[in-house]
C-alpha cells in the first residue's frame, strides 16, 4: 500500500487500544477461574482472537459484543480435551502460556501456527515443562512446532530462567497454579508483570523478591471484572511521531503505564522529549493514565541492560526515534529481538536502510547515527506488525513516495491503526 509522506505536522487526541498482553491474560484466566468474567477494552486483533479460538476448542463459552467479553469459567478442570488441533495463529504469548495451562492437564493437545510461529524458539517452555512432568514432543526433539502435549500430574519447580521472558515466565507460573507444591522461579532481570497482576486480581496468590517468584499450586481463582488498559506498545508509534515530526502535539488517552513496561517513556524523556503525563490512576491493578507528546529536539543515547525488557516490543520505532535525533544512539544486549515475530534486528536495520537511514547491526543490537534525511522507496512488514507500523511513521517524513508490502500484518495488534493515524492529519 502506497504511505502517507511529508506531512506538515500530527495533531489531535486519540484512544489506544487495549493492551494485547493483558487481552491475551484477561481470556486465559476467565477460562481457568470460577464463574462469569467480564472483560471491557479487549483488544480484537488477530493475535486475541487466536486465543479466543483456543479455549473455545477447549470447551470454554466465550460471548464477544464488539470490544466486550464474557468468559464462563469453571476452573482448570473445566478444560477439555480438544477434538482439533489449536491453531495460535501469529501469536507466541498464546502459544507459550496455553502450553503451561495444558502441561497440567491430564489429557492430549496440539498446538501449531503460522511460519513465523514455526520458526521461534519453543524449548525454552518446553524443557521446564518436561521437568514437571509434561510430555512434550514437537519438530527437532520439541524446539518447533507443531507441538504436542501430554498433560497431567506436574510436580513443582525451582528454575532460574535463561533469557528474561515474560513469556516464559507466565508458562511457568501457569503450571506451577496446578502443580502439587510451590513453584520457584528465577528471573535474570525484571520482566512484564501481567500474569502476577492478573493472579491476584482473580482471587490467587503470588509473592516476589527480588528477582524470585513463587507461587502456589492448587489454588482456586474466582472470575473478575478486568478493564483493558491502553497498549504502551501501540502508543508508542504515536509517542515517537510526536516527537519527531515538526509542529506535532498529540493527546494519548487511556495508556497502561505499569512500571514494568514503561522503557518507552524513559528513553523519550533521556532523548530530551517534550513528553508529560497528564492524568494519572496508578490506584487500578494496573496503572493507567493519559500522555501529552510535542515535537522537540532530540539527543542520541544507549539503551542497554536492564532496560531492554521493559520496552523490547518498542525497539523497532525507538531505532526510527533514534534516526532522527542528534548523535549516535547505541542498543546493546538486545539478543532476543532475533527471536521475535521476524528477526528484528537485521529486519529494522535493512528496512531503515532502504528509505535512507544511517544504521548497522551488532550481534545484540544496533548503533543509529542521526540525522537522517528519509527518502522514499519500497518496504516490507515482513508479515511483523511492529515493523509495519514502524514504517508508516517513517514515511511521514519522506519526501518521496514510500510503498508498504505486507501492511496487512498491522492488524494483528492494531486494527485501526491507520484510521488513529489518518485523524491526526493536519
Amino acid at each position: 500500500m502506497a504511505l502517507k509522506t511529508k506531512i506538515d505536522s500530527l495533531r489531535g487526541e486519540i484512544t489506544i487500544p487495549g493492551d494485547k498482553s493483558i487481552s491475551h491474560r484477561s481470556v486465559m484466566f476467565g477460562s481457568i477461574s470460577y464463574g462469569e468474567t467480564k472483560v471491557t477494552n479487549f483488544l480484537p486483533g488477530e493475535d486475541c482472537l487466536s486465543t479466543i479460538s483456543c479455549f473455545r476448542k477447549l470447551g470454554v463459552t466465550i460471548k464477544e459484543e464488539e470490544n466486550e467479553l464474557r468468559i464462563y469459567g469453571n476452573g482448570f478442570e473445566g478444560l477439555n480435551e480438544p477434538n482439533e488441533v489449536l491453531d495460535v495463529g501469529n501469536s507466541g504469548t498464546t502459544i507459550r502460556l496455553l502450553m503451561g495451562i495444558l502441561a497440567g492437564r491430564p489429557f492430549f493437545s496440539s498446538l501449531v501456527g503460522d511460519a513465523s510461529i514455526g520458526k521461534r524458539p519453543m524449548t525454552r517452555v518446553t524443557v521446564p515443562l518436561a521437568e514437571m512432568g509434561a510430555v512434550l514432543d514437537g519438530r527437532k526433539n520439541g524446539s518447533y512446532t507443531p507441538i504436542s502435549i501430554r498433560g497431567g500430574k506436574l510436580n513443582p519447580i525451582h528454575y532460574k530462567l535463561p533469557v528474561a521472558s515474560a513469556q516464559v515466565k507466565s508458562a511457568l507460573i501457569l503450571a506451577g497454579l496446578q502443580a502439587e507444591g510451590i513453584t520457584e522461579i528465577i528471573e535474570p532481570s525484571e520482566t512484564r508483570d501481567h500474569t502476577e497482576r492478573m493472579i491476584r486480581k482473580f482471587g490467587g496468590v503470588i509473592q516476589k523478591e527480588n528477582q524470585v517468584i513463587t507461587v502456589k499450586g492448587g489454588q482456586k481463582l474466582t472470575a473478575a471484572t478486568i478493564h483493558v488498559p491502553g497498549d504502551i506498545s501501540s502508543a508508542a508509534f504515536f509517542l515517537v511521531a510526536g516527537a519527531i515530526i515538526p509542529g506535532s502535539e498529540i493527546i494519548l488517552k487511556n495508556v497502561g503505564l505499569n512500571p514494568t513496561r514503561t522503557g518507552i517513556i524513559e528513553v523519550l524523556k533521556k532523548m530530551g522529549a517534550d513528553l508529560e503525563i497528564i492524568q494519572n490512576d496508578s490506584d487500578s491493578f494496573e496503572p493507567v493514565g493519559d500522555l501529552l507528546i510535542k515535537f522537540s529536539k532530540l539527543k542520541g543515547t544507549v539503551i542497554e541492560g536492564d532496560l531492554i525488557p521493559r520496552l523490547i516490543d518498542e525497539i523497532p520505532i525507538i531505532a526510527l526515534l533514534a534516526t532522527q535525533a542528534e548523535g549516535k544512539t547505541i542498543i546493546k544486549n538486545a539478543e532476543e529481538l532475533k527471536v521475535k515475530e521476524t528477526n528484528r534486528i537485521d529486519t529494522v536495520v535493512n528496512e531503515l536502510k532502504k528509505l535512507g537511514a544511517s544504521i548497522e547491526a551488532t550481534e545484540d543490537g544496533m548503533i543509529i547515527d542521526g540525522e537522517s534525511k528519509l527518502h522514499g522507496g519500497t518496504v516490507s512488514s515482513h508479515g511483523d506488525h511492529r515493523i509495519g507500523m514502524m514504517l508508516a511513521i517513517a514515511a511521514l517524513l519522506s519526501d518521496d513516495e514510500v510503498f508498504l508490502e505486507n501492511s496487512e500484518a498491522i492488524s494483528v495488534s492494531y486494527p485501526n491503526f491507520f484510521a488513529h493515524l489518518n485523524s491526526l492529519l493536519n
